[in-house]
């Protein structure tokens, strides 16, 4: 399903920027990886968690103990890579139910970390998002269980 070439990224109503890809998932490896972010929107994850290819690079990541953050409705992949049973993390409302039958611990907070993971409810909380993952990514000691 995932293939090289470009992807369209959705901004809020519309069609947002096109990128060009330049690892295919076929050719990525997550050792060549520092983190894993996964963005939100609806489209795209719900066709991403479908690829198995995908699935298995994303728990990987949780496997190897790397940073992994993911806004809106980006857990969906979570809950397919089976990382998110005892974590506390938030996510887009709709995703409440999902997280929590997949034996997650969702709050309703602007962003939230939990070993590693940092996750966002959508657009309105990009601010403290940025901020964190920034954070995050670049080595910030991390905190558990605990809203940013």
């Amino acid at each position: 399903m995932l293939k090289g070439g470009k992807i369209k990224a959705w901004k809020m109503h519309d069609w947002g920027d096109s990128f060009r890809i330049d690892v295919p998932l076929s050719n990525a490896r997550v050792a060549d990886y520092d983190a894993l972010h996964l963005p939100g929107g609806v489209m795209n994850p719900d066709m991403l968690r479908m690829d198995e290819d995908a699935v298995d690079f994303v728990r990987r990541f949780f496997e190897a103990g790397k940073p992994v953050s993911s806004i809106c409705h980006g857990p969906w992949m979570l809950i397919q890579a089976d990382a998110v049973r005892g974590r506390t993390l938030t996510s887009w409302p709709s995703l409440k139910k999902d997280l929590r039958n997949a034996g997650a611990n969702w709050i309703n907070e602007d962003v939230v970390e939990d070993r590693g993971l940092v996750t966002s409810r959508g657009p309105q909380d990009l601010a403290a998002f940025d901020k964190r993952i920034v954070e995050l990514f670049a080595g910030t000691p991390l905190r558990v269980n605990q809203a940013a």
